[in-house]
């Protein structure tokens, strides 16, 4: 039974209900409030008059980018110049309205904004303000500059892969930014604790989100194996296995996979050989495990390799594209991506990883244009374009 038969029809969304100011820049920031944006939250996204970065980064299709897209599709966009004094107060005003603020500036920048968790807090108690930054907002480190490689090579995470490419001394190029997707994953869940924690106190709170930590949480084994000597097996135990036409990455990790992978490859004698009989034994003797494997896979093509370990439930697959993972049947099955509009047509947005049976988390399906609810919100707020600000006490002293 797949989960949507549960509550068949239901079109309710998790957050509806809740608003977001979204202060970020770049891909943290932005793929937290986009998750909050598709289970429901109103979310606001503020830039200045000429956009944010990620507006000119590729694919771009008459000046508009679908990376930006990915990432900021279901957010209203508001246009505010936060050195100003209009521009300070607006931000105040909807603070005031907001249940949840998502910045990543540098630790600081957002105080010398008068902007800061204190100010706002100050007019509504209740606000959940996450701040995302590379190494938290206090601390010797805390006011260094930080993009997604600088925290890859400084949590150690580029040295740790490379201990696993035998030959190999000079770290990788890398240009798939997991330092952000898994740091705007945690705020998002820490915004989602918040929000449970005041249903109980009624409070907000200041959520300090580190890239750094969020990074070592990708380390887990080889944080471990750095506080103890442990010797590591003679061949890297994951990694590509040749075939007769590419490579298939086989997982052994458990006995019944070890012994299903030896009847596969006619091996039936090394599931009672001392080499290999225990976890132990075969780690030691991975290299000769993985030699036998190979003289086995390289006689077929990866389609028949993975057919037979298939057949004997061991895991595997082939190394594939973006593109060909992404024409998977089971992407399809799940509608693991949305059709999604702006003004330089139309794009493919990947939707969350996780459905709820009770809830709809599918992304919406048009982009906001720059600044389009600017004039709404200032009317909104009592900040009509052109209005002088009101003299005297405005919503935060600052």
């Amino acid at each position: 039974m797949q989960l949507s038969d549960k509550h068949e029809g239901t079109t309710t969304k998790a957050f509806a209900g809740l608003r977001v100011l979204d202060f970020s820049t770049t891909i943290a920031g932005p793929h937290c409030a986009r998750m909050l944006a598709d289970m429901g939250a109103e979310v606001i996204k503020i830039e200045t008059d000429g956009g944010e970065t990620m507006r000119t980064r590729p694919p771009l299709r008459k000046g508009c980018s679908t990376v930006f897209g990915q990432l900021n599709v279901g957010k209203k966009s508001v246009v505010l110049d936060l050195k100003s004094e209009d521009g300070k107060e607006a931000v105040r005003r909807l603070a005031v309205t907001a249940d949840i603020l998502v910045e990543n500036f540098r630790p600081g920048v957002m105080h010398r904004l008068r902007l800061d968790y204190d100010r706002m807090r100050a007019v509504n108690p209740k606000l959940i303000y996450c701040s995302i930054s590379g190494y938290g907002q206090s601390g010797p480190s805390a006011e260094l500059p930080a993009y997604a490689p600088v925290i890859h090579a400084a949590s150690g995470y580029d040295m740790a892969h490379l201990a696993y490419q035998p030959g190999r001394s000079r770290p990788d190029y890398c240009g798939i930014y997991h330092a952000d997707v898994v740091t705007g994953t945690y705020g998002f869940g820490a915004i989602a604790s918040a929000l449970y924690q005041r249903t109980v106190t009624g409070l907000g709170q200041h959520i300090d989100v580190s890239m750094l930590e969020s990074m070592l949480t990708l380390t887990l084994i080889e944080l471990q194996n750095s506080q103890f000597t442990v010797k590591p097996p003679p061949r890297p135990m994951f990694g590509p296995t040749e075939t007769a036409s590419g490579y298939v990455m086989i997982t052994v990790a458990s006995e019944k996979t070890f012994k299903g992978l030896m009847g596969v490859i006619g091996r039936p004698e090394w599931i009672s050989d001392p080499r290999f009989s225990t976890y132990a034994a075969r780690r030691d003797n991975w290299a000769d495990l993985m030699d036998g494997v190979e003289a086995w896979s390289r006689q077929f093509s990866t389609e028949a390799c993975l057919a037979a370990l298939g057949a004997a439930g061991v895991p595997a697959s082939a190394y594939r594209s973006v593109s060909e993972a992404l024409a998977d049947p089971q992407i399809a099955h799940r509608q693991a991506l949305s059709s999604v509009e702006d003004e330089g047509g139309s794009f493919q947005v990947l939707n969350l990883p996780f459905r709820m049976s009770g809830a709809d988390t599918a992304p919406a399906r048009t982009m906001a244009v720059l600044g389009e609810h600017t004039d709404r919100l200032r009317a909104e707020i009592g900040l009509t374009e052109g209005a002088p600000i009101p003299s005297g006490k405005t919503a935060v002293q600052s």
